[in-house]
């Protein structure tokens, strides 16, 4: 069985509720979909778990922000945490994580972060005008991509290609704190799932960590909305 992970964003204890959760499911692989330092209150713990995990990784938008902070936002909160997450993961890590492919195909399955032409415009539950522009050239059957943090999954009226979105396991924004993720069975179907933890622990922590941002991220970790 595969476990989807997408948008960890360095929180650690959605993290481990969540592997917990797929291990007695019975998942073995894992794609991790990117986005899993940045903004948490632990970046580097949560790299070093990730590590452990049997996976295929691609690159987020955070994992490039974090290498380009020139192409990031210039924004307070975004520059504050990219300045915090480069100091916690070392040189060596954020470059490592920067050079990460943008997608993988697999079985007939298309992953990127938010889409296959960016990793910062992604799908929404419901069809944006851009959708067929964001589909363009691909081919395969499913597509499965994060950013958003909203878990769900659909047809596409673009070729009928089923799109899903595992949810964020570290910050949802769709009303739900719990960490989400997904499992793909040996028959190909797909199971979104949501695993309760400690939010309001994670919360406190990047509080406490990260005084500069931590009160933005904590919010939000809070609310599961993009609070600001």
């Amino acid at each position: 069985m595969l476990a989807l992970l997408y948008d960890v964003h360095g929180n650690l204890p959605a993290l481990e509720s969540v592997l917990a959760d797929a291990a007695q499911a019975g998942a073995t692989r894992f794609v991790l979909g990117g986005d899993y330092a940045l903004f948490g209150p632990w970046p580097a713990e949560t790299v070093e778990r990730l590590r452990k995990l049997d996976a295929t990784w691609i690159r987020g938008n955070g994992e490039r922000w974090t290498a380009s902070p020139w192409e990031a936002p210039d924004d307070e909160v975004v520059q504050g945490a990219i300045s915090a997450n480069r100091a916690e993961l070392g040189d060596s890590v954020v470059e490592e994580l920067a050079a990460l492919p943008e997608e993988h195909v697999e079985e007939g399955v298309r992953y990127c972060h938010g889409s296959p032409q960016s990793d910062v415009r992604s799908f929404f539950p419901e069809p944006a005008d851009d959708e067929a522009e964001l589909l363009s050239g691909v081919h395969e059957e499913r597509l499965v991509f994060g950013h958003t943090h909203l878990q769900f999954r659909r047809r596409s009226r673009v070729g009928g290609i089923e799109l899903v979105n595992p949810g964020s396991v570290g910050m949802p924004f769709d009303g739900d704190p719990r960490a989400g993720y997904a499992l793909v069975g040996a028959d190909g179907e797909v199971e979104l799932r949501r695993v309760g933890y400690d939010s309001a622990g994670s919360a406190a922590a990047v509080r406490e960590r990260f005084p500069d941002f931590g009160e933005v991220v904590a919010r939000r970790i809070e609310q599961a909305a993009f609070a600001v």
